[in-house]
């Protein structure tokens, strides 16, 4: 390579160089749980227009409504077709049904899974190996005219639906194809203070970091908390 090759080529991108998501509209399916009413609520406060999304438009409404911050409800279907993202945080027992059924809708849409399938028993919480490999390939593989990628599975409900809470002191790791959706999903992660999103490699390693959840949860049982992640060095 010459020295003038050399001074042509183009400067490495900053991997902080995130875009400006401010004007998107986010849409939660699930949006009426804990952990899909926390983020809705996170969003909207920091100034993101977003839909919750339910089987039940009233049910949908009435959690919009107790939120605030200009949140608004609707049924599933709408809340896909109106949204420019779409955060799926619906249980993990009708994750297949529910994507599988609003493929048309989901076409062409950012989908961000935060989906953690886990079961339960004596022991406490432990992971749950999906066929597809995890939830988020499980998405990828109902969606295929969407962009899926994967974030948010390691924020606590209780924290992110307290409004005396100001920031939330948290990583998130985020996965994906393509690293333009991925930074728009770093990027909307940002929004909210005191959260920094984190890209985490693609979707073939979801399944770690959905199952890490069952260690959190352990942690948070053991010492009474609501522990998150933070990424060293980076």
């Amino acid at each position: 390579m010459t020295s003038t090759d050399s001074a042509q080529k183009a400067p490495a991108k900053d991997p902080w160089d995130l875009p400006d998501v401010s004007g998107l509209v986010v849409g939660v399916l699930g949006g009426t749980g804990p952990q899909g009413k926390g983020l809705a609520y996170r969003l909207a406060r920091a100034g993101q227009k977003v839909i919750i999304g339910s089987r039940a438009a009233e049910r949908a409404q009435a959690a919009a409504d107790e939120l605030g911050h200009g949140v608004e409800g609707a049924d599933n279907a709408e809340t896909a077709r109106r949204s420019d993202i779409v955060i799926v945080a619906v249980p993990w027992d009708g994750h297949g049904k529910t994507l599988e059924s609003l493929r048309e809708e989901l076409a062409g849409k950012l989908v961000v899974d935060c989906v953690n399938p886990l079961g339960f028993d004596k022991k406490g919480a432990y992971a749950l190996k999906p066929e597809e490999g995890s939830a988020a390939e499980q998405a990828a593989a109902l969606l295929p005219d969407s962009r899926v990628t994967a974030a948010f599975h390691h924020l606590s409900a209780v924290l992110l639906q307290d409004p005396e809470i100001e920031e939330i002191d948290t990583d998130v790791m985020v996965l994906g194809e393509e690293r333009a959706d991925v930074e728009i999903v770093q990027a909307l992660a940002g929004r909210i203070p005191g959260m920094r999103g984190v890209f985490s490699g693609r979707l073939r390693n979801a399944h770690q970091v959905e199952a890490l959840v069952a260690n959190l949860i352990s942690v948070n049982r053991r010492y009474k908390a609501h522990a998150g992640l933070r990424v060293t060095d980076v």
